[in-house]
């Protein structure tokens, strides 16, 4: 029973790995592609670009980059320009002091991975400044320092981390800083605190001495005004599996920005705190437990902010599914329901985690505990890790990645023409490339990727603007704004559809795709791509590609060169083939290769057109078009035509002949056929036209021009048109060569019996070497055998019937070449012999 129970999570596995496996980017548009446009900020000044902030208008993008933070310009969609820059770089003595520590060069700068909006006037900045973390205030109209309360420079130490490669989050509310760092120069006390405090609110952390985090890497953060708490993402060592050394678990923890802390117990520290595990699982599979990135979506208008979903992307720490990216979506309400459950309590003197048996006094994570007695409070720093998991929202993964590793998402909620709203997500890989996926009721389609990076960068932000249509993508080597729609790309009925961006609709008056808030009454099928349906009222021109394919690209080829004819590809999710009108194309001559190409062998069957088209979502479409055509020359030289063996063609029904060697004699050599008279595309395979032009074709290819004046009309007899087969080109062959071995032998034996009269039993000359190995053998013989005699002298001058050949021939063997047609003609006369 265990194994089979075994077996069965084994299989399943595999079924879902394969389920996965099939999500690909429809398009990939490579950097520089023309069919995507970018618009790249870069400095020689500036490095490090990778914390961003947007305004309010989301007309300026400022940017914590290193040694300095910009104010940028991106009113514009099509560019970014930089409008101001504020320096703040560490004295040498600071950079000198940060050596001494034992640190490089290179990360003694100040790279600053706060900044946050505190007000309309004012921005608040962090940075690691050359290992000794320090906050300042920008003010937002001049764009320069500011002086806080104490009137200098703020000491960043639990606002900001020491390492410039050690993650944080912050948040700001109603002007004060929620962050989320380690608080030492190790980078051995992890805080999770609130700063900047206001009014009857006092700065907050956690008590170090409790265990309330364990070795953290903080992801993110967001604030929900309904619930008043703020909630903040991170993966730790999860100590309740005791039973597996440093299982890493993905958190999900709230505090309330009401929390003041305690009277006397917990006195500035958190009373509302409270975590729960996010586990991201499919059914059989193990966990997706090591967070990389998660972004929260607010739900549509009228509904309740319960719906809030938080699309978060996990990676894993099993070898099963290294390599391997998972995205998951959380809701609120499941949130919510978790931190009111049950918790787990800790055993201070076994370190044991086990649920909660005692009465409950209190529940944790709740607002308002602040006033509670020392008996909750206490009670409540010890019940703080809730006993049930967060699942995910729709009770699975969201999207699998197979062969990419996510390292930022961003999402946004689009509206499409039927008034259906869509979620997209935006997927950035470290390898560089950017995915827009669209979650649809029967899984994830991935519209394109677009490459971003020249080069993996191991620190990045992403970040979207709404209003601008945007997508801000931060790292070492500058900014870059990727637009979210490229819909003027899709340039037929088929392809918008096909496409399945919500952005995107097809105009039945204009012609084009355009995007779905211009226009109205656009057609649009995100959850099908049904263009059958969808496409069935437009023109021929507009529903298809033929205004692209309805010519044929001619392609002029040499009879036996090896012909290859590219089909570019219509999108990663088509099936591609080839096709010839009304024919097959055989695998014993044609190759089709996996990048969609076709190669053949350029013969007069494999002349004509060619067509690649491509499937997908059920549409069929062409792609391309050929017309393979033999290169047209103005006479043939009187030289020897060498023809190979043809191989049968699946498309014709025909056989080309075997056409032997022969001279052709400047009397005979008439103009190279046309291509069109070879085509055998031109008219039916069994018409009598084509039967003739096809036997034209080879007369004319072995200069027959009497044999040319007597083949058959059309209506006439066709069979005497057709050409002889390969039985009674063999029959006449065998029996002309076993004439002329005859005559061989028999004059041999005369000459061999005239030199020697002497002998009483002739030899027989099987073997040169036999008789020159004896020393019996006469210099006549051995002249003989060396073919040096005067019969065999006589032979190689003379053709076998007695008309000389040029006065020699090829290698010194006779030149005996036969022709279908000589074969086949009634003037009596032997091959080769003049008429």
């Amino acid at each position: 029973m265990v194994h089979s129970a075994s077996l069965c999570a084994c299989l399943s596995l595999l079924s879902v790995l394969s389920c996965h496996s099939h999500v690909l980017p429809r398009l990939s548009f490579p950097t520089g592609s023309p069919g995507r446009s970018l618009s790249i900020f870069t400095n020689p000044d500036v490095y490090n670009t990778t914390t961003l902030l947007l305004s309010n208008d989301e007309g300026t993008l400022f940017i914590g980059a290193r040694d300095s933070v910009l104010s940028v310009d991106v009113s514009q969609t099509d560019a970014m320009t930089m409008k101001e820059k504020l320096d703040w770089s560490p004295s040498e003595k600071d950079l000198a002091d940060c050596a001494m520590k034992g640190k490089m060069k290179m990360d003694c700068h100040n790279f600053v991975r706060v900044l946050q909006e505190l007000n309309s006037t004012h921005m608040y900045a962090c940075g690691t400044f050359a290992f000794s973390p320090r906050c300042i205030y920008i003010n937002s109209k001049t764009f320069s320092m500011a002086t806080g309360p104490s009137g200098k420079p703020e000491e960043g130490r639990g606002r900001c981390p020491y390492d410039p490669y050690q993650k944080n989050t912050a948040i700001t509310v109603d002007g004060e800083l929620y962050t989320g760092t380690v608080a030492d120069y190790r980078g051995t006390r992890p805080v999770i605190s609130r700063h900047l405090s206001e009014g009857s609110h006092i700065d907050l952390k956690l008590d170090d001495t409790l265990g309330w985090l364990e070795d953290p890497t903080f992801i993110s953060s967001t604030y929900v005004p309904s619930e008043e708490k703020v909630y903040f993402f991170f993966s730790e060592t999860g100590k309740e599996y005791d039973f597996i050394d440093k299982f890493t678990v993905s958190r999900v923890a709230q505090v309330c920005t009401s929390d003041v802390g305690g009277q006397r117990t917990l006195q500035k520290r958190w009373t509302t705190f409270a975590k729960a595990q996010l586990l991201c699982q499919a059914e059989q599979e193990l966990p997706y437990n090591i967070l990389q990135d998660i972004v929260s979506l607010s739900p549509p208008e009228g509904t309740s902010e319960d719906e809030t979903l938080f699309y978060g992307i996990f990676t894993s720490q099993w070898q099963v599914n290294l390599g391997r990216s998972a995205v998951c979506a959380f809701s609120l309400k499941d949130i919510k329901k978790v931190f009111n459950g049950h918790y787990k309590v800790l055993n201070r003197d076994t370190l044991k985690w086990s649920t909660r048996v005692q009465e409950q006094m209190a529940n944790p994570g709740e607002c308002g505990l602040h006033n509670a007695s020392d008996n909750t409070l206490r009670f409540v720093k010890d019940n703080f890790l809730a006993d049930k998991s967060v699942r995910p929202a729709n009770q699975g993964l969201t999207l699998v990645s197979p062969d990419k590793s996510y390292s930022n998402i961003a999402a946004q909620r689009v509206r499409g023409a039927r008034g259906r709203d869509y979620t997209l997500l935006y997927l950035l890989t470290e390898s560089g490339y950017l995915h827009k996926a669209v979650l649809l009721k029967n899984g994830v389609h991935i519209i394109e990727e677009i490459q971003v990076f020249h080069q993996p960068q191991p620190v990045k932000n992403l970040l979207l603007s709404v209003s601008k249509g945007a997508v801000l993508v931060g790292s070492s080597e500058g900014v870059i704004s990727v637009p979210v729609s490229n819909c003027s790309y899709y340039w037929s009925c088929a392809e918008c559809v096909l496409a399945r961006d919500p952005f995107c609709g097809w105009d039945p008056v204009m012609k084009l795709c355009t995007d779905i808030h211009a226009h109205d009454h656009l057609v649009q099928d995100v959850d099908e791509g049904n263009v059958s349906v969808q496409c069935t009222y437009m023109t021929p021109r507009s529903r298809s590609v033929q205004s692209r394919t309805l010519s044929s690209e001619v392609v002029s080829v040499s009879l036996n060169e090896v012909v290859h004819l590219q089909c570019p590809g219509a999108s990663h999710l088509a099936k591609r083939h080839w096709e010839r009108l009304n024919s097959q194309l055989s695998p014993k001559i044609y190759i089709q290769s996996d990048d969609g190409g076709l190669s053949f062998v350029a013969t007069p069957s494999t002349l004509g057109h060619y067509l690649c088209q491509s499937v997908e979502n059920g549409y069929t479409q062409t792609l391309v078009a050929y017309n393979v055509k033999q290169k047209s020359s103005p006479t043939v030289p009187p030289a020897t035509l060498n023809r190979p063996h043809s191989t049968p063609s699946t498309e014709t029904g025909i056989k080309t002949p075997v056409l032997t060697t022969r001279p052709i004699t400047p009397e005979q050599t008439e103009p190279t056929p046309k291509p069109d008279e070879v085509d055998p595309t031109v008219t039916p395979k069994d018409s009598p036209a084509a039967t003739t032009r096809r036997s034209r074709n080879f007369t004319r290819l072995l200069g027959m021009e009497k044999e040319d004046s007597r083949m058959t009309e059309p209506g006439e007899n066709l069979q005497q048109a057709d050409t002889p087969s390969y039985f009674q080109e063999l029959v006449v062959v065998s029996v002309l060569l076993a004439l002329c071995i005859s005559a061989l032998l028999t004059i041999a034996f005369n000459r061999f019996r005239h030199l020697c009269p002497s002998k009483t039993v002739p030899q027989t000359p099987s073997s040169r070497r036999d008789v020159e190995k004896s020393g019996s053998a006469t210099p006549q013989e051995r002249e003989s055998l060396r073919g040096n005699s005067p019969c065999l002298e006589k032979r190689n001058g003379q053709a076998p019937n007695g008309q000389s050949h040029n006065g020699q021939a090829h290698n010194g063997k006779s030149p005996i070449t036969l022709s279908n047609s000589m074969l086949n003609s009634s003037n009596g006369h032997l091959p080769n012999t003049p008429i």
